[in-house]
């Protein structure tokens, strides 16, 4: 097996938290019941997709205020919120509430631009300025600067006898705005989140430039390399902070069922990841599946997976509650150790990348 060239130094996994629109509740409880499960094996990190009008999590916001009481270490993040669907005002409010609920253990993971089949929505969602709505970078500077406590208007001070007003956003969570992730699928954002103070999450979705040769894995890597250098350039920036997230399914411990079940889902995406899909010729990774001796040979030899020594495994789409349970259960216990990963203890913070 290759060495890997460093050792894995966070790991974490990220879930789309599915329910019956039937009965959603059940869902919930899952979600919730997973990421407490990831506490227990030592997870550095659960992360929450964000989905609309869907049978997915609309709200992580509400999720990981939950989860924030249900546990004590792990921390919680999304991947990502689309910031096109919110008020960056009310949602600062509401991240630095749940920031400080969980104890400073929240990672907001961001994008822009325009929503999701906005035509369709627009009417609700923006009923009186949709055409003026401004889904650009700007969106998430405004995001930024309001998280970090910037001023918000001149206007403070007591009014009457007991209303206090502030002049920025509170209640204000200090070191949130340093835990702000932007989920970057090309060059240009990979370079503008590192040019403006954001850690990079790298997805199982890249855009490759214009003559690059289509090969995800080395996209990848020359995206993290072109964030890190803007990073490393830039007055705005800490430590860069760089989380890739591949769907990863460890088979150790999986019944016959469950190995079938696998194979069956990786084998219906493998097809999409063959060729560059749509007209910015978009590349989806392939799906990785095996013990995990194989799965850790994979991601050595994986261009992106070189360049990290964080990692949020996604967990499949439309499996069941069981199947979770063992995928977690085999990467806590048997890949995250191949990788060079130690399990955080019971009370321990999770560690923090130095690079």
């Amino acid at each position: 097996m290759p060495e890997p060239t460093r050792p894995l130094r966070q790991l974490g996994f990220l879930t789309i938290g599915l329910f019956d629109p039937a009965d959603p509740a059940p869902g919930h409880q899952s979600t919730l019941q997973i990421i407490e499960l990831g506490e227990r094996l030592g997870f550095d990190s659960a992360w929450l997709r964000h989905r609309h009008l869907q049978f997915g999590i609309s709200s992580p916001v509400a999720v990981m205020a939950a989860a924030s009481q249900r546990t004590s270490r792990i921390h919680l993040g999304t991947a990502v919120t689309p910031l096109g669907w919110e008020n960056p005002l009310r949602l600062a409010e509401d991240l630095a509430t749940v920031d400080l609920l969980a104890g400073g253990r929240i990672h907001p993971g961001l994008s822009v631009g325009e929503p999701m089949h906005y035509d369709t929505v627009k009417h609700e969602l923006n009923p009186d300025s949709a055409e003026l709505e401004d889904f650009s970078y700007a969106r998430v500077e405004r995001f930024a600067r309001l998280v970090a406590g910037e001023k918000v208007r001149d206007f403070s001070g007591r009014q009457g006898v007991t209303e206090e007003f502030s002049n920025r956003v509170e209640p204000h969570s200090p070191g949130l705005r340093d835990r702000l992730w932007y989920g970057a699928g090309s060059k240009k954002s990979a370079v503008w989140a590192g040019a403006n103070g954001f850690n990079l999450l790298s997805s199982s979705v890249v855009f490759p430039e214009t003559g690059q040769e289509p090969d995800f894995a080395l996209v990848q890597q020359s995206q993290i390399r072109a964030y890190r250098e803007a990073a490393a350039a830039s007055e705005a920036h800490g430590p860069a902070r760089v989380s890739q997230g591949l769907v990863v399914i460890p088979t150790d411990s999986a019944s016959p069922g469950q190995r079938e079940k696998y194979q069956r889902y990786v084998d219906e995406r493998t097809p999409r990841t063959r060729a560059p899909q749509g007209p910015k010729g978009m590349l989806f990774a392939p799906d990785l599946i095996g013990t995990s001796e194989e799965l850790a040979e994979q991601l050595y030899a994986h261009a992106g997976f070189q360049e990290v020594d964080e990692v949020a495994f996604a967990l499949p789409f439309s499996f069941d509650h069981e199947d979770y349970v063992q995928i977690l259960t085999d990467i806590a216990g048997k890949l995250g150790p191949a990788l060079g990963w130690t399990p955080a203890e019971a009370g321990e913070a999770p560690k923090v990348s130095a690079t």
